[in-house]
């Protein structure tokens, strides 16, 4: 196991617990039903396309939903802004 993949343990009266690796795996970005981490797919895009999918992807795994979605058509709006913009 690698240093990035570790687990993370703590003492807890005197019982180990194993927590999630908020840094390197967090829960919202690697508890997909596809069993596929986000980046996986996002590290192969631009940074507005990577963005839009990486809120789309958590937007049920977490507490504000609806914000996730807006902050994805935010980014899928600037780049369609850029490439109308570029392609004139």
């Amino acid at each position: 196991m690698s240093e990035n993949t570790m687990p993370v343990w703590i003492m807890a009266g005197g019982n180990c617990k194993n927590l999630p690796d908020v840094v390197n795996h967090p829960p919202h970005y690697t508890s997909h039903p596809s069993g596929i981490e986000c980046i996986q797919i996002t590290e192969h895009m631009g940074f507005n396309l990577g963005n839009a999918i990486k809120y789309a992807w958590r937007a049920d795994l977490k507490n504000n939903a609806i914000e996730d979605l807006k902050k994805a058509v935010w980014y899928i709006q600037r780049e369609i802004a850029k490439r109308e913009k570029t392609n004139g």
